[in-house]
C-alpha cells in the first residue's frame, strides 16, 4: 500500500505563487507515476498535471504554462509548483499515484485558497 501526504497548501493572493510537496512511502518512488488533482467546492474532481516514472509530464490545458510538475525520487517526493494563480485556483489538491497510471492511491489533500 502506497501512502501520500501533501504539504504546501495556503492562502495566497492572487498572481502568488506555492509549491505544494506530495511525500510518498511504502513503494519504491521510482517506479510510480505521479499526478496532482483539484476539487473545487461543489464541483468534480479533474487531473491538473502528471508526471510518470520516467519524466513525462501532462497538463491540464488551465495550468499550462502556469504549474509545473516535477519528482525528487531520492526524496521519495513529487512537487507542484503553481504561479500566478487565480481565484478560480482555490481547490482542495490531491496527490495521487500508481504503477503505469495515476488514480489507484491518494493523500488527505491540501487547501489551496487565492484570494482576489
Amino acid at each position: 500500500q502506497v501512502q501520500l501526504v501533501e504539504s504546501g497548501g495556503g492562502l495566497v493572493q492572487s498572481g502568488g505563487s506555492l509549491r505544494l510537496s506530495c511525500a510518498a512511502s511504502g513503494a519504491t518512488a521510482s517506479t510510480l507515476d505521479m499526478g496532482w488533482y483539484r476539487q473545487p467546492a461543489g464541483a468534480q474532481r479533474v487531473l491538473v498535471a502528471a508526471i510518470s516514472s520516467g519524466g513525462s509530464t501532462v497538463y491540464a490545458d488551465s495550468v499550462k504554462g502556469r504549474f509545473t510538475v516535477s519528482r525528487d525520487d531520492r526524496k521519495a517526493t513529487a512537487y507542484l509548483q503553481v504561479s500566478s494563480l487565480k481565484p478560480e485556483d482555490t481547490a482542495v489538491y490531491y496527490c495521487s499515484s500508481g504503477w503505469g497510471r495515476v488514480g489507484a492511491f491518494w493523500g488527505q489533500g491540501t487547501q489551496v485558497t487565492v484570494s482576489p
